[in-house]
Formats: C-alpha cells, sequence, structure tokens
C-alpha cells in the first residue's frame, strides 16, 4: 500500500495535531478564568475525555502503538488540568464532583472487563466499546442541539474543540487505513462527519452574546 510509505509522518502529523486539539481547551479555561466562573461551561467535554483517554491507552496497548500511547498520555494530563480548573471556579461543585464519580465507576467497569476478557477477543471487543464511546464524545454538544436551533445561537458549542477535531479525525482516518485498522478507520470516518455537522451549525447560527447564561444547567 502506497501509504504504508507515509506512516511515520502521517503518524506523527495526527500526533501533533491532536495536542494541539487538546490544547484548545486553553481556550475555554481562559474564558472561564476571565468569567471568575464556569457556569454555562458544560464540563464532559473535558471529564469524558479524561474517561476515552483512559480506555484508549489501554487500546492502544493492546496495539502496542507508540503514537496512540503518546497521544492518549498527553490527553489524560491535559484534560485532568482543565477538569480541575472547571472545578475550581465551579459554581456548583457537588454536581461536578457527582459526575465525575459516574465517569470513573463507568471507566474502572470497563477496565476491569478488559483485564478479564479473554486475550484472542479482548482486542475487538474492547475496540467495539471505546468506538461507541468516541461517537457519544463527539457527538456530546449536539445535546444543545435544541437550544441552538431555539436561540439562532453557536455560543454555548466549544468551536476550538469542535474544529480541531474536524482536523484530528481526518489525519487519524488516513492513519487508520494504513495501520490498517478497521476501528481507527470507523471511529474515524464517522467522527469526521460529526464533527462536520457541527462545524455546519456556526454557518448558520453564528456564535452571539445573547441571555444564553439565564437557560443554561448550572454545574
Amino acid at each position: 500500500m502506497v501509504l504504508e510509505d507515509y506512516k511515520e509522518i502521517v503518524g506523527t502529523c495526527a500526533m501533533y495535531t491532536t495536542m494541539a486539539q487538546m490544547l484548545s481547551g486553553t481556550l475555554i479555561c481562559r474564558n472561564i478564568y476571565k468569567k471568575g466562573s464556569s457556569k454555562g461551561v458544560d464540563p464532559m467535554p473535558f471529564l469524558g475525555c479524561v474517561g476515552l483517554c483512559i480506555l484508549m491507552l489501554r487500546y492502544a496497548w493492546m496495539l502496542n502503538d507508540s503514537t496512540m500511547i503518546n497521544v492518549n498520555i498527553f490527553g489524560l494530563l491535559t484534560n485532568m488540568i482543565y477538569m480541575i480548573i472547571y472545578y475550581h471556579y465551579a459554581p456548583n461543585t457537588k454536581e461536578v464532583l457527582k459526575l465525575t464519580y459516574k465517569v470513573t465507576i463507568f471507566v474502572v467497569i470497563f477496565l476491569i472487563y478488559a483485564q478479564m476478557e479473554h486475550p484472542t477477543k479482548v482486542e475487538f471487543r474492547f475496540g467495539i466499546v471505546v468506538t461507541v464511546l468516541l461517537f457519544l464524545l463527539i457527538a456530546a454538544p449536539l445535546v444543545h442541539l435544541k437550544m441552538v436551533i431555539k436561540t439562532k445561537n453557536t455560543e454555548i458549542l466549544p468551536f476550538p474543540l469542535i474544529f480541531m477535531g474536524t482536523l484530528v479525525s481526518f489525519q487519524w482516518l488516513l492513519y487508520g487505513f494504513i495501520i490498517d485498522n478497521i476501528f481507527v478507520i470507523f471511529q474515524n470516518a464517522v467522527g469526521f462527519m460529526l464533527n462536520i455537522a457541527q462545524l455546519s451549525l456556526f454557518m448558520i447560527f453564528p456564535s452571539k452574546k445573547s441571555e444564553l447564561s439565564d437557560q443554561r444547567k448550572e454545574y
């Protein structure tokens, strides 16, 4: 396969672009710092990414893929920092802790499963698990779709994360073809389409200052 000659280049580009995407969370944290509160900011992109990085790290070890291992270690560390910042400025810390406990229990269950599953089956079945969870994380901002359409405002959507996610999913799609891994291909093909769909919302409903803060759920 011609693309195999570019495995290192594509893998390295995908790794650094993914790291840049993870660093885009600093823009959201900067806004939280300026406002002095994380009210109106959904914690799940950060918290969900912490959980997913742990599971993806486990999957990367199964594949013995150093590129994926490095990316997910970096993602785990950066998103833990984001969650600490979010928690520090959260008006309702109990709700944040409740979500954290739920995600922790969820992750532990699947880590135990990966340890107990038969070695010949675990890679395929665990691959299905992380694929489904990745889709849920990417599509998470669509939970606010009703509010976006109602207010004709995309302010509530994390544009930096969605934009960088589009670039990341495209590069990992190429990498998936190179290493011939069906889960990496499928994950990023669907992820790319989901990100494109969310980016289109910014073209239809430009972000603008509004009274959204009164309609958002407090955390």
